[in-house]
């Protein structure tokens, strides 16, 4: 089942506290990017954040589940509708990942 746009859209609402936040659709779920970094998957309208060890200390104890089969394990987050608590998170984990390698 592939995420919704309107789900999307909400993710993105709820991350405005964290900067410039961008949905690209890809493969029919979306990935999303701050500052160029992808951090996040929206995959069968469910938010997996990239796992940093600093994110794992914000959140405590995540859960961690696969975003697609044969993908590695994210941060399932069901913390939804808490913006300012969301938007942390996306930026400490934005901090934490390396700079996407340029296309020759």
């Amino acid at each position: 089942m592939a995420t919704d746009k309107d789900f999307a859209d909400y993710i993105l609402e709820q991350l405005e506290g964290a900067g410039e936040v961008t949905a690209r659709k890809m493969f029919g779920e979306y990935g999303i990017f701050l500052k160029g970094k992808m951090a996040a998957i929206l995959s069968d309208n469910q938010l997996f954040i990239k796992p940093t060890e600093a994110g794992r200390k914000y959140i405590g104890e995540p859960e961690e589940a696969p975003p697609y089969t044969g993908a590695k394990n994210y941060f399932l987050i069901d913390n939804l509708d808490d913006p300012d608590w969301l938007s942390e998170l996306v930026k400490i984990t934005e901090k934490e990942l390396p700079l996407p390698k340029k296309k020759s």
